[in-house]
């Protein structure tokens, strides 16, 4: 009878010691560190931080301008409202004084942009999803970003803007204009990661990579070792991509019929991260024609010359400014996920007529997801082996550049990366 008094203090005293480990452990925020046996758990799920690509997030502006280029723009508003995207804002004549509002004005001194006077645009929603799900406010399909990753977090137990969050940013930029974005990355990271008791999961798309590689390859090793778990790229321009070269030639209107190419070129060449994703030449053929003219063929190596040749000096400037930023390519020293579309034709080539560059081009086209050229995309591969994290790199074949982002492969994979030891 003694010795069962004893057995039955003993497992009383191992009970109450396993209760209050637990409400330790639960009153800091932190699951526990360690599991049975004494080998260490990671949180049943990873936070996760989403980084929009160019373009992939709303943009707010407030305005008091000294003058407007037509009379039926506004000069001076009360409120912030929708700059990116709000359609209302994108016909024709209303078009013109969008492209003044968005435009940015370069600084040949400082080697900075700022927004035109009067002009005051802010980020919304930073560390919330809502400004990369659906870019257009109104939820218009035409603006669905993020949404279907989103949302499918929120299926598998996620919570909007506490365990997944965005990262939204002024895209119009190049991380050397974006300090402050990057300060607060870094503080969202840790607080996350502290609050779970875990690493975190970076899911970044297009131009949102070159962003997360600059940004990984600013932090002490010790710190991504503690605070990133992976690292998942979305159709990364590594090496740049063609594109761009029309978009500053001549202009993009992005297939919207009612806007001319022209009108929008000079906010488009105005945008600094346009120059940022040029073809990169350790990795695109010095002797590939990317622009053609009937007198001057132009590759990566004669950019000086292209942008003085199109009436553009400006950009020569932001290229040197911009072009060291991840040159190299240093792998990020994270485990990464590196997916890509291919089979879509994607330009790589444009030719113009004696016109040039004030005309549409004939297009060039290769392969790739629409938009990166695969040669730019599969630069990802580079890191195999040069880092001792796993790189992991898988093509959707048929993939188009954002659509890869509604694809059930890709929601599957991160689902699996998110889920995995």
């Amino acid at each position: 009878m003694e010795a069962w008094h004893r057995i039955t203090t003993l497992s009383l005293l191992l009970q109450v010691g396993l209760l209050l480990l637990l409400l330790s452990a639960g009153s800091s925020g932190r699951p526990l560190e360690k599991c049975l046996g004494g080998n260490s758990c990671s949180p049943p799920r990873p936070p996760v931080v989403l980084i929009p690509g160019d373009l992939g997030n709303q943009l707010e502006a407030k305005l008091d301008k000294p003058s407007v280029v037509h009379y039926i723009c506004y000069k001076k508003t009360d409120f912030f409202f929708t700059l990116w995207l709000n359609l209302e804002l994108l016909v024709p004549v209303a078009i013109d004084c969008w492209i003044d509002n968005i435009r940015l004005i370069y600084n040949r001194t400082t080697h900075s942009t700022s927004s035109p006077p009067g002009v005051d645009i802010r980020v919304p929603g930073f560390g919330q999803t809502f400004p990369l799900e659906y870019l257009d406010p109104s939820k218009h399909s035409v603006g669905i970003y993020f949404f279907t990753i989103v949302q499918s977090l929120v299926d598998w137990g996620y919570t909007r803007d506490d365990d997944v969050r965005g990262a939204p940013y002024d895209w119009r930029k190049a991380p050397n204009e974006n300090k402050e974005y990057f300060l607060a990355l870094q503080k969202m990271i840790e607080e996350m990661s502290e609050k779970a008791g875990g690493p975190v999961v970076l899911i970044a798309h297009s131009m949102g990579n070159m962003y997360t590689l600059y940004f990984l390859n600013q932090q002490p090793q010790a710190w991504k070792d503690r605070y990133i778990k992976a690292f998942i790229a979305l159709g990364a321009p590594w090496a740049g991509v063609a594109k761009t070269l029309r978009v500053v030639t001549s202009g993009d209107n992005n297939r919207i019929p009612v806007i001319s190419p022209l009108k929008i070129r000079s906010q488009q060449r105005s945008a600094v991260s346009t120059t940022w994703l040029f073809p990169y030449a350790h990795s695109w053929p010095k002797d590939h024609v990317l622009v053609q003219t009937p007198t001057t063929n132009y590759t990566v190596l004669d950019y000086k010359r292209f942008y003085s040749d199109i009436g553009f000096e400006d950009g020569w400037l932001m290229r040197q400014d911009t072009e060291p930023l991840v040159a190299d390519l240093r792998p990020p020293g994270v485990a990464v996920h590196c997916l890509y579309g291919s089979g879509v034709p994607t330009m790589e080539a444009f030719q113009y007529s004696d016109k040039f560059p004030d005309e549409e081009p004939t297009v060039v086209f290769g392969d790739g997801d629409g938009t990166v050229n695969l040669r730019s995309a599969i630069q990802c591969r580079r890191w195999v082996g040069k880092q001792k994290q796993p790189v992991t790199v898988k093509a959707l074949p048929g993939n188009e550049h954002v659509d890869i982002l509604l694809n059930v492969t890709t929601v599957s994979y991160i689902k699996t990366v998110l889920f995995s030891p």
